[in-house]
């Protein structure tokens, strides 16, 4: 070993491997070189080293002959740190950290950039959900000569491109195919396909024997197609819909059981509902983009999400999005709960009963 020391190339070093094999990389190279030098998914993973038995930090200098071992983690959402470029030395680990840091920034690019454009989208006044949903925004993207949709959306979250200016674009778009189309589209409630059926209203609910009576879906229970509901007539502002089981709805009817009316959701109209959820997870890095990426392959729309993480590094997410019917639920929660770290997912209900849960969950999920 010692004679192998004189021998060695100045401007190299040469180190082993726990099995004996030599690797050679530039003087001054660090642990992380080495890592990278294996293969760039160990350095992408690279966490701790040891050198000749002996824990030390990635940023330790490598001598010839010494034997390294490199410790890797399995969360698939880590990777390299951009600090590593101060102290590696070859070129393979410098240019694969960029890239990886490169992929990372367009990622984060697009979902700020999707994030950007639904806004621009809601101060049109547009249906959000609908355009989705449809290939206008790939047309949009091509008349920009973007390459597809999710350049268009790194475009937007790298300040490139004006999220407003696309809204405006996809709204002028809309006009020139249908020009009668209302000034200001709602972005919850979608125009109703009317049937003629007597009661039928914009918020999806049929009320027994009334006509164009004035219906309102209560935000102290978000009551979505598919749920149990129950119809309460209030002085002046029409009906209110409530979910069967909402604590508020049945302290109203405590000696008021004549302001009852039957109500049923109208399966023939076309409409989105704001629905709850709550998520708990351990705090990780992008725990919170899977969670959101998981909704997104639902096709509901994020309206709001609101995050806190505690000291004990659990993570409570809620999130408000657009629902079509009580059914999507299931399907959608059973995704984010196989996400990992996510260890329960639940709908939130406001307006339940404490007899009923604590929390105001929902019992079936």
């Amino acid at each position: 070993m010692a004679n192998l020391k004189i021998d060695l190339d100045q401007d190299e070093v040469f180190v082993f491997t726990p099995k004996g094999k030599v690797i050679t990389l530039p003087k001054g190279a660090t642990t992380v070189d080495f890592a990278y030098a294996i293969h760039t998914e160990i350095g992408h993973s690279c966490i701790g080293s040891r050198v000749n038995g002996r824990l030390v930090s990635l940023d330790t200098e490598l001598q010839s002959g010494d034997s390294i071992e490199i410790f890797t983690s399995k969360v698939e959402s880590g990777g390299p740190s951009q600090d590593w470029l101060r102290f590696v030395v070859s070129h393979k680990a410098e240019n694969k950290i960029r890239a990886w840091h490169s992929r990372e920034r367009r990622e984060d690019e697009i979902d700020n950039g999707n994030e950007e454009l639904t806004k621009a989208l809601r101060r049109e006044g547009l249906p959000v959900q609908k355009i989705r949903q449809s290939r206008i925004l790939d047309e949009i993207a091509t008349e920009l000569n973007y390459t597809d949709l999710e350049s268009l959306h790194a475009a937007i979250g790298g300040n490139h491109q004006s999220a407003q200016s696309v809204a405006e674009r996809i709204r002028r778009k809309l006009e020139s195919v249908d020009p009668d189309r209302e000034e200001q589209l709602p972005t919850t409630v979608r125009a109703p396909r009317r049937s003629g059926r007597v009661g039928a209203s914009p918020s999806g609910v049929h009320v027994e024997g009334l006509d164009d009576v004035m219906v309102r879906l209560s935000r102290c229970c978000t009551p979505v197609p598919g749920d149990a509901i129950m119809g309460f007539v209030t002085r002046g502002r029409g009906v209110s819909v409530h979910r069967s089981d909402c604590a508020n709805a049945l302290s109203l009817t405590d000696g008021q059981s004549d302001r009852l009316i039957d109500v049923e959701w109208d399966t023939d109209i076309s409409a989105t509902f704001i629905a709850s959820i709550e998520v708990k997870g351990l705090d990780r890095s992008r725990l919170l983009r899977d969670v959101s990426a998981a909704l997104a392959d639902h096709h509901v729309n994020i309206v709001s999400c609101n995050t806190i993480t505690g000291s004990d590094r659990i993570s409570s997410m809620r999130f408000d999005f657009e629902l079509g019917d009580v059914s999507q639920l299931s399907p959608l929660m059973w995704s984010i709960k196989k996400i990992d770290g996510i260890y329960d997912a639940y709908r939130v209900l406001p307006g339940k009963g404490d007899s009923d849960s604590e929390d105001g969950r929902d019992p079936q999920d």
